[in-house]
């Protein structure tokens, strides 16, 4: 059985989509994905068979729907937009109870929540069955360019010391008595934003002359590359392919 382990996203497991080497995974998220933005409006049975698809590949994954759903949350600026979209939409308007809503306005409505549910949801099924040090490596076996994997490198490395320094600063502040929500605190606030600010980049630069002492030159080293087998390649190919028979059927009927 599975637990969150590591990294907030991560949900420790031994599945077949846990095993899957990184890349491979990437390639599928990224396949599946532009399939799914790919489909127009007028076939929105594909769209209920993407989530079958994405269902089942959770399901694979022994990652609880419970553990994924809040962590859902995130699209929630896009469903809002979604909600304004038949207000303030212009075109021909139909009247749905003391709501006059556009048409045009209703139907990107309902492809825009369809394409970021199932844009999420497959994102969070890859990060909860990957470790972020595994997506790093696996942008570097894709080729990606040396330095953005750098930066995503030390960004996920540096985010939860950032984080907990952050927390002993609030921690600090309310021991001493401080209680923000009022404009009065605002200044306590931001003088808290710029230390953390300079003590981040000091931090910085004392990794960078670390680094350098133990011989960086610009460049990650390469991460050992486990094997990939012909099943890894069926197995992470098996939902943007049935995504793509999925959209063909709803094209062909």
């Amino acid at each position: 059985m599975g637990a969150p382990h590591g990294h907030a996203l991560h949900f420790h497991g031994h599945s077949p989509v846990h095993r899957l080497p990184a890349h491979l995974k990437l390639v599928a998220l990224v396949s599946f994905v532009v399939l799914v933005v790919a489909t127009p409006a007028e076939h929105p049975t594909a769209f209920a068979g993407y989530l079958i698809l994405l269902l089942a590949a959770v399901r694979v994954s022994t990652v609880p729907l419970a553990f994924l759903l809040p962590r859902m949350v995130i699209e929630a600026p896009f469903l809002v937009f979604a909600l304004l979209l038949p207000v303030i939409a212009t075109g021909p308007r139909v009247q749905v109870g003391p709501l006059s809503l556009s048409e045009a306005g209703l139907e990107a409505a309902w492809l825009l929540a369809a394409k970021a549910t199932l844009g999420v949801l497959a994102a969070l099924l890859l990060a909860t069955t990957t470790e972020p040090r595994e997506v790093v490596a696996g942008l570097q076996r894709l080729r990606m360019p040396s330095l953005m994997v750098q930066i995503l490198s030390f960004m996920l490395r540096y985010l939860e010391v950032v984080t907990a320094e952050m927390h002993r600063m609030r921690i600090a502040r309310e021991s001493r008595g401080f209680r923000g929500g009022s404009l009065k605190s605002w200044p306590v606030l931001a003088r808290s934003a710029g230390a953390l600010f300079i003590r981040s980049y000091e931090r910085g630069e004392r990794v960078h002359l670390a680094m350098l002492s133990r011989g960086y030159a610009g460049s990650l080293p390469d991460t050992a590359r486990p094997p990939v087998s012909r099943v890894h390649v069926v197995t992470a190919l098996a939902l943007p392919t049935a995504a793509a028979v999925v959209l063909l059927t709803a094209y062909l009927v």
